[in-house]
């Protein structure tokens, strides 16, 4: 077999302070003073289970704690490069990175600031490793609708310094999609790529919401789909990418085995998929471990796993030069 971190791919779905190394976290609180819960300390990913309220409230503070321990942009080029340095390791060539920069803007001087900051660090990063990187800007679907229309005129104001798509995160269980859909109307008509999260904690609804109130060109997780024959179909015909996350989908619950996640299950109806590792601080796996999990259960031959990370670059926003090099590297590494 393969060395899945030699196969080429592009990383779709890994949030910001989601993809900070756990030493990094420790060094930071020690240098800002901040006391660390037991589940972030261990040098273990944390037990989660985020299928009801309590669980999902925990996991949320513990994703603010460590958010709170990046104050300025040293910071913020660090976790840019080691997030860069930690999927060039994994075999990726593109990562998009997701970003809220409202929650960074109080410590880094306001939400232009912030924004610029992230860019500059990820524009550096790319330049120094290699690796193709860009800017998701994601609204919290816990806030007002009218945030997220900032943001989004943010995102295409900056869609020429590395911003490529406009994303919704946060607990899909509340509120609804079409309270977004002026925010993501402002995003598609500013030429950045929409991909809302849906269908992880939310069942089918929640992607059909994505497509039809949002106009999701991807959609973050998308497992549930599995349970609709119809909108597996209407995934597939209309080449929507499902950026699964089988490492978090376990931990937060959703599926109780790495075996549940159905990922033959969209395969075969053709729905085309970007494997990601969502929060590896909290889920522990990066991304050629989600490739080692398509493998391992779900019984995934070379072929496929190469299949897989096509379809994670044709789901990306890279450029046409940039894809068909990828490709290309593929190839290669089933000649191997």
């Amino acid at each position: 077999m393969r060395d899945v971190r030699l196969l080429p791919k592009a990383h779709l779905h890994l949030h910001f302070t989601g993809s900070m190394r756990p030493s990094t976290l420790l060094e930071l609180a020690d240098k800002y003073g901040v006391h660390l819960p037991d589940a972030l300390r261990g040098g273990e990913p944390p037990r989660l289970r985020a299928t009801d309220e309590r669980g999902w409230f925990r996991f949320q503070r513990l994703y603010d704690i460590a958010r709170s321990c990046l104050r300025e942009p040293e910071d913020i080029q660090r976790l840019v490069r080691e997030a860069a340095e930690e999927d060039l390791r994994d075999g990726a060539r593109w990562l998009e990175i997701q970003v809220d920069p409202t929650s960074y803007a109080p410590r880094l001087g306001g939400l232009i600031p912030a924004l610029e900051i992230i860019l500059e660090a990820v524009r550096v990063t790319s330049r120094d490793t290699g690796v193709g990187m860009r800017v998701l800007v994601a609204a919290n679907r816990m806030k007002h609708p009218l945030d997220a229309r900032t943001l989004a005129r943010l995102a295409v104001r900056y869609r020429d310094h590395g911003v490529v798509g406009f994303g919704l995160s946060n607990d899909e269980r509340r509120g609804f999609a079409r309270d977004f859909d002026r925010a993501f109307a402002i995003a598609r008509d500013g030429g950045l790529l929409a991909a809302p999260h849906g269908g992880e904690l939310s069942g089918p609804a929640s992607v059909r919401d994505c497509l039809d109130d949002l106009r999701a060109s991807r959609v973050g997780h998308g497992v549930r789909a599995a349970e609709d024959p119809r909108l597996l179909e209407r995934l597939a015909r209309d080449r929507v990418t499902c950026e699964v996350c089988p490492a978090s989908n376990v931990a937060l619950g959703v599926y109780e085995r790495p075996a549940d996640v159905p990922l033959r299950t969209l395969w075969d109806a053709g729905v085309p998929m970007a494997l990601g590792a969502d929060d590896p601080l909290l889920f522990g796996a990066r991304l050629a471990a989600q490739y080692e999990i398509a493998r391992e259960h779900h019984g995934f031959s070379d072929r496929e796993l190469a299949e897989l990370a096509r379809q994670s670059v044709r789901g990306s926003a890279a450029p046409r030069d940039v894809q068909e090099k990828i490709m290309v590297e593929i190839d290669e590494w089933l000649a191997l």
